[in-house]
């Protein structure tokens, strides 16, 4: 669960800032983001969140958000995984309300070139460095079929027999929720292997194999793949600068009690 719960707090944070609005279910007033094209059918972990939060409250009622719940079980599931650590802030105040628009157009596809990602997270403050950092996140976690169909058929800066395997568990008609790894050597480790993967034409996503195919980010991916406390460094740098979009602080915003919906 620990790649899901990290995936819940980035989409969380693209949209609307880190507000747990992703979490908000659909009521008659507003569209929530769950059934967003970048989270239908794919993100999860939201009964771990409701767990989490009804012990929250029965300990200390009304005081930790659902925002920040979202943070610190992010930083948790690197930690758990053998990922860096970092500081979380904390302080976050949950939104009353949720954009299913913003969700579809601020979350960056997997089918975006080098110069679309590097807009999508310039957008949010981060430079190219940052957005290779965070991208790392990949190391850990799995894509479907549908989220990859397209490379491995059509692109040719892919390694052959990593094709093939591929090819075998993701049809070129059908099986669209057949999952694969997003790091087949360690895909449940939180290291630096999602580069060297890059370096050798084994990127998962389109997107991925972006960072590393004769861009201006290649440097950067060469330097994470042979010094993991780099990017280790540079991720828990980033995650940080990642949690402090736009939270709701003061009185803005609720502590939700059900982190579905509002008080």
């Amino acid at each position: 669960m620990g790649a899901s719960l990290l995936r819940l707090h980035f989409h969380d944070c693209f949209v609307n800032g880190c507000d747990a609005s992703i979490l908000l279910d659909d009521t008659s007033n507003f569209t929530g983001e769950k059934t967003a094209g970048p989270n239908a059918n794919s993100v999860r972990g939201y009964e771990v969140v409701d767990t989490i939060k009804s012990q929250l409250e029965a300990s200390c009622p009304g005081v930790v958000s659902c925002a920040d719940i979202l943070a610190v079980a992010a930083r948790d599931s690197v930690v758990a995984l053998r990922g860096p650590s970092w500081m979380v802030r904390l302080g976050r105040r949950d939104s009353t309300t949720a954009s299913l628009s913003a969700a579809n157009s601020n979350i960056p596809a997997p089918t975006l070139n080098l110069s679309g990602l590097i807009s999508a997270f310039t957008n949010k403050g981060f430079n190219a460095r940052e957005m290779v950092a965070l991208s790392g996140s990949h190391t850990i976690g799995q894509a479907r079929c549908t989220t990859f169909r397209t490379r491995i058929y059509n692109e040719a800066n892919i390694d052959a027999s990593f094709k093939t395997s591929l090819q075998a568990n993701c049809p070129s008609s059908g099986g669209d929720n057949t999952l694969s790894p997003l790091d087949t050597q360690t895909p449940t480790t939180f290291d630096n292997a999602y580069y060297t993967n890059l370096v050798n034409k084994k990127g998962l996503l389109h997107s991925d194999q972006q960072l590393f195919n004769g861009g201006s980010t290649d440097a950067v991916v060469n330097t994470y793949s042979t010094r993991s406390t780099t990017f280790f460094t540079d991720f828990a740098n980033a995650m940080v600068k990642m949690g402090n979009l736009s939270p709701l602080t003061g009185t803005s915003g609720q502590i939700r009690t059900n982190c579905r919906k509002t008080n």
